[in-house]
């Protein structure tokens, strides 16, 4: 049986569990709200999942050994205050359903939702729901402008062209028609069923005399019965006892399969939601570096130095961000050996596509994460009542820290450097050859030493260098390879001119991580 994960997402009361309900042949234990605060408050809080199984189009047969395909519903939460649970869910699913109400369009998760869908998916159906509210000499015209409105949001998307069927998943309307459209577009998504198996948890429980119940889907690889499996969090390892998908037993599990993994016995609350993997293949992350791709509809600051939501996987964890660029791009990839300049913050209207921004993400608590992980960067602080996307920017993981000390260990070897820019002046002349300046530094907390040997050059045009530190204050020693010229002689003796005062100028590299015996390294 082929297995597609389809996410149905949308605004909050768009009627997606409805949807899926009305879908559904087989339920998890999870599905249709079951969970008593979600029918005491009347949402969606949590993922749940359910099935449809039907016939393999004839358009995909002939391509694997499968007779039949599964259809496994993602039900998403919708309400603002959820969006980590949305991430979550839509890094599991293959195919999107985007349900909007007929009655209300595009509204602000909707958005949010396509954003999510667009970095996680490449096919979507929307189904546009509740035309049994609109009346029925309305209904025809108010359809039309509705399609045309979300095929011309489409088109700024990557779904452009997706197909849209109106539907009452309330009253039953046209979900023949709906299940018909969804089977045209329905594709073998890319498995590989050889890389080390990764199972993503979404619930856990224990069965009395049996075990620790695992369910979830099978992000790669496979798992058969009696096979070890790692449970990082906890740092353990367990046997698979039993394996099933919607209450049937299976030997195997493979990716992209929806199913529950019983295994040897463990407190469910040690994990809830996270990962289950192959012995050793999950990493303790303390920090990452990505390379940084912004979301065109984020319009708050992205800033060095700044705070920022980080989703992967389940995991949702604050992070601060380092941002840095090559000077002179080779490649789109993070090297440790290479040098890269700091930046401050990355710009709204930025269009230079060659200039690729890289950020580190220091993680405030280490999370469990493997390599190439999405990342996904948001404001979850941002007022949910406004209209305003929250997700701020993505990238892959390209280097992990997993090094508890690696303020101490990795981040010295990192080559991140802040262009710096001083300014001084002339205070009196020593001889033909060497001058004494001030201004370059500030009388506290000063590192002269730091500078001794770099050039600087003269208003003038004369260059020297930073021959020795100068008393106790800030003042610095200058010396230059050959004698000042009698026109800059003459101007420094002109003590009383102060607009015609010699400024000494100084531009350096100060390295943001690395240390020498007097501070941060400086170079030039």
């Amino acid at each position: 049986m082929l297995n597609l994960n389809v996410g149905l997402m949308g605004h909050v009361d768009s009627g997606k569990t409805t949807l899926a309900k009305a879908l559904s042949e087989i339920a998890s234990t999870a599905a249709f709200d079951k969970n008593p605060q979600s029918q005491q408050r009347g949402i969606t809080l949590d993922l749940g999942f359910s099935a449809l199984r039907t016939d393999l189009p004839a358009e995909l047969q002939g391509h694997g050994n499968w007779n039949q395909l599964q259809y496994t519903f993602v039900d998403c939460p919708g309400h603002a205050s959820l969006i980590r649970t949305i991430i979550g869910g839509a890094q599991i699913i293959d195919l999107i359903v985007l349900v909007v109400d007929i009655g209300k369009g595009i509204q602000t998760q909707t958005a949010e939702c396509l954003v999510i869908g667009e970095l996680t998916s490449r096919k979507m159906i929307v189904a546009l729901n509740k035309i049994d509210t609109i009346e029925e000499n309305r209904r025809v015209k108010l359809v039309d402008k509705m399609k045309k409105g979300i095929t011309s949001v489409l088109m700024k998307t990557v779904f452009e062209g997706s197909p849209i069927v109106e539907i009452s998943a309330a009253k039953g309307i046209n979900l023949d028609q709906f299940v018909l459209t969804l089977k045209s577009i329905s594709f073998i998504p890319v498995r590989d069923y050889n890389m080390p198996f990764l199972f993503a948890v979404d619930h856990c429980f224990t069965i009395k005399g049996q075990g620790t119940v695992c369910t979830g889907t099978v992000l790669q690889g496979q798992i058969k019965l009696n096979e070890e499996v790692e449970i990082p969090k906890i740092k353990s390892t367990r046997k698979v006892k039993s394996i099933q998908m919607f209450r049937q037993c299976q030997e195997i599990a493979r990716q992209g399969d929806r199913v529950g993994i019983c295994i040897t016995q463990f407190d469910p609350k040690q994990l809830e939601r996270g990962l289950i993997c192959t012995p050793g293949f999950v990493l303790t992350t303390y920090a990452t570096i990505i390379r940084v791709n912004r979301i065109k509809y984020f319009k708050g600051p992205i800033r060095n130095k700044s705070k920022f939501h980080v989703h992967i996987g389940y995991e949702t964890v604050l992070a601060c961000i380092t941002l840095f660029k090559e000077e002179k791009v080779q490649n789109a990839e993070f090297n440790a050996n290479v040098e890269y300049e700091l930046i401050d913050e990355i710009e709204i209207d930025a269009s230079d596509k060659d200039d690729h921004v890289f950020a580190l993400l220091e993680f405030e608590v280490p999370i469990q994460t493997v390599t190439s992980a999405l990342v996904i960067a948001s404001k979850l602080d941002a007022d949910i009542h406004k209209n305003q996307c929250r997700l701020a920017f993505f990238g892959r993981m390209e280097h992990h820290v997993s090094n508890k000390d690696y303020k101490s260990q990795f981040l010295p070897q990192l080559k991140i450097y802040k262009k710096k820019h001083k300014i001084g002046f002339v205070q009196r002349i020593v001889n033909e050859s060497e001058l004494i300046a001030a201004g370059l530094f500030k009388k506290e907390g000063n590192n002269r030493q730091a500078f001794i040997g770099l050039r600087i050059q003269l208003s003038s045009g004369e260059w020297g260098v930073i021959n020795n530190t100068f008393g106790a204050s800030s003042k610095v020693r200058l010396r230059f390879r050959t004698p000042l010229s009698e026109a800059t002689l003459a101007r420094l003796r002109q003590k009383n001119n102060s607009a015609d005062q010699v400024k000494v100028e100084l531009r350096f590299r100060k390295y943001v991580f690395t240390k020498d015996e007097v501070g941060n390294k400086v170079v030039q």
